[in-house]
């Protein structure tokens, strides 16, 4: 069988490194990008390549590599993004627009890099990493989860678009997972006298104790080898643990206040 060639953005760590490493004992020839290659000399779990999600220059670059050395692309895994938390009205507006432009315009560009050759294949997989936290509105989360819910109704959308070309495009929404993204996050800083200090303070520490003990990436990993595997993929995907899962299913059947009374209560609002 014929070698597949797959791209994971942000594959040097976390979630993407879980995939890429998973995907290559499969056989999978893989490259993983990194918007720092000076920060990664030593890495040799996969090839790495240097893309920034937010410039189209770099993305254009990085996918030309690829098809140049390969001649083809079959899977992208769109799996870079960033966190950020904070009280809406406290979040500056620069950070809004720097997460929406990784999180949602990121995965955007590098499918419009990569959809041109998948198009003259007649085939290839795209598969949006979003987020559990993108199917309801979080306090204190809420951007973060504006711009999941945002890349899954693109998705959505583009899968339709793209059908008719044999190019097969889905989202896998993980909940909780044990990486390093609670490090790398932007967070709006706890302000002293502030109306939301203790609240947003409380549900920091407790969305940092959800991620630190998450399941294991693998299970990302994982599925993202049986949605690359279906010959056709469901059009969302969720894992995670059963209690995140069945989160989304309450979200969907209880009127909206009794849902957000939950949330209000998990979060002891």
């Amino acid at each position: 069988m014929e070698q597949k060639v797959v791209l994971i953005t942000g594959g040097s760590s976390g979630i993407g490194k879980s995939i890429g490493l998973y995907l290559k004992s499969k056989g999978f020839k893989v490259y993983g990008t990194t918007r720092n290659l000076d920060k990664h000399q030593y890495f040799e779990v996969f090839d790495l390549l240097q893309l920034n999600v937010s410039d189209n220059e770099s993305i254009v670059s990085a996918v030309d590599q690829i098809i140049a050395k390969e001649g083809k692309l079959d899977v992208l895994v769109n799996n870079a993004g960033v966190g950020i938390t904070g009280p809406i009205e406290e979040t500056p507006t620069e950070e809004v627009h720097k997460a929406f432009d990784t999180n949602v315009y990121g995965p955007l560009r590098v499918a419009q890099a990569v959809l041109p050759q998948m198009r003259k294949q007649n085939g290839g997989v795209i598969i949006n990493i979003t987020s559990i936290a993108g199917y309801m509105g979080l306090p204190y989360r809420g951007v973060y989860s504006a711009t999941k819910g945002a890349l899954s109704i693109l998705t959505e959308a583009l899968r339709m678009e793209t059908k008719s070309f044999g190019i097969k495009i889905t989202t896998l929404a993980p909940g909780d997972f044990a990486t390093n993204i609670a490090a790398g996050r932007y967070h709006s800083p706890v302000l002293e006298n502030s109306p939301y200090e203790a609240p947003y303070g409380n549900t920091l520490r407790m969305m940092n104790e959800d991620v630190s003990n998450g399941e294991d990436p693998i299970s990302v990993a994982k599925q993202v080898f049986n949605i690359i595997e279906h010959s056709n993929p469901k059009v969302h995907y969720k894992v995670g643990s059963p209690l995140q899962k069945f989160s989304v299913v309450l979200k969907s059947i209880l009127p909206d206040k009794v849902y957000e009374k939950l949330l209000l209560n998990h979060y002891k609002l």
